[in-house]
């Protein structure tokens, strides 16, 4: 709980929107200072940084914009649009509630602008009601993410573990949010967060909050928020069976369930992931008939609640082999335009990207314990043949004595 502190001062918004005036980020999604901020923006910004980095999500955000420019195109998108273009974001429930959202405001005429009309959409929860509403409509309402999370439990040094901790924290944010700029204020608690209040190493020197902040004057603001530790998910291994149909390099895929993990999205055939796994039994699991070919090594993957190990093998079929019912041949060329997860790139990156050839085994360290063999002594050649210096035109030499006189 948190205890009273008479010793330190009440943080006070104004100081940190002068700071905000100065330095505030530049992102896709951001209004200009003046300008009026696009509810669907902010939404659709909002719903992408779930779980994910701005880095991560600003090329996501530039190339849904230009696919989906209006929240009423958005709308009249078929899904497997929608999905293809939030491939590789991840928690992809996201995705289908960010499509039947669409659909609520264009049917609706536009977003609601208040906590509790945006908190009756598809995939809108209290963080995000509360940022839309203030950053949207500068309504005066707190949004509370991981970044302010970290501000609001070091200002305050709130000892509560997170998740426990949440209520009391949305509370103390709440409590801080003043009358005129709540979108501003919104805003730059987050970018507080993300540049300043890091979780470790934080900036405090540079901090327009560093005097009341609690945690701060105990020399503690690294230990802050506190929280559980989480043990790491059981291992789970699999197969996945990446069949290449001959003449037009077709792959393939299926569909996953809509409810689940990675639900709507689009895979090569997999087994079971279970912890117990045996890849030397993989073959029953194959699609279908075809001479595969274990690949060497495995595709790690790690999900919120448990890392996956994936073996995989790769066949080529004859050019009219057909799809196994629930199933897809898709051309190379159009992989891209599949709602592909991260993972399910990787498995077929593994299987269809050229593999360098092996290198040679290098050559065993020098035995210095042996001394080295003496060179072999050259065998000695034949003399070569001496010839006279006499010339061949010569008068011969007579061997019969001195002539007599």
């Amino acid at each position: 709980m948190v205890a009273p502190a008479a010793s330190h001062s009440r943080p006070d918004a104004a100081d940190l929107l002068v700071w905000y005036d100065r330095h505030r980020r530049a992102l896709p999604w951001r209004a200009a200072p003046g300008s009026v901020p696009d509810p669907y923006r902010v939404w659709l910004s909002e719903i992408m940084l779930q779980q994910t980095t701005v880095a991560a999500v600003k090329p996501y955000f530039a190339r849904f914009l230009e696919r989906f420019p209006t929240v009423a195109a958005l709308a009249a998108a078929p899904e497997e649009a929608v999905m293809s273009a939030w491939a590789g974001l991840g928690y992809y429930s996201r995705a289908r509630n960010l499509h039947a959202c669409a659909k609520a405001v264009a049917a609706a005429g536009g977003f609601p602008d208040t906590v509790e009309g945006l908190r009756r959409l598809p995939g809108i929860g209290a963080y995000t009601a509360g940022a839309i509403a203030a950053i949207a409509f500068d309504r005066p309402a707190a949004a509370v993410d991981g970044n302010v999370e970290r501000v609001v439990s070091r200002l305050f040094a709130i000892e509560t573990p997170l998740p426990a901790a949440r209520a009391e924290i949305r509370a103390l944010a709440e409590s801080l949010v003043p009358r005129t700029r709540p979108g501003d204020f919104a805003q730059a608690v987050m970018d507080l967060g993300a540049t300043l209040c890091t979780p470790k190493r934080p900036a405090c020197a540079l901090c327009p909050w560093m005097a009341p902040c609690r945690a701060r004057a105990e020399g503690l603001q690294e230990s802050f928020p506190r929280k559980i530790r989480r043990e790491p998910g059981l291992l789970r291994r699999g197969a996945a069976f990446v069949a290449v149909r001959a003449g037009d390099e077709a792959v393939l895929l299926r569909t996953r369930p809509p409810e689940g993990l990675l639900g709507s999205m689009a895979e090569p055939p997999t087994s079971a992931w279970t912890p117990d796994y045996d890849p030397a039994h993989g073959l029953l699991d194959a699609p279908l008939d075809a001479r595969w070919k274990r690949l060497p090594g495995v595709v790690r993957h790690t999900f919120t609640h448990f890392p996956l190990e994936l073996t995989v093998f790769l066949a080529r079929v004859a050019a009219r082999t057909e799809a196994p019912e629930g199933m897809r041949f898709t051309p190379r060329d159009a992989l891209a335009d599949e709602p592909l997860p991260g993972a399910m790139r990787k498995v077929l990156a593994h299987a269809l990207e050229p593999r360098a050839a092996p290198a040679p085994p290098p050559a065993p360290p020098p035995d210095l314990a042996t001394p080295p063999e003496p060179p072999a002594v050259p065998r000695r050649g034949p003399l070569p043949k001496v010839l006279p210096r006499r010339p061949a035109s010569a008068a011969p030499i007579r061997k019969d004595g001195p002539r007599k006189r």
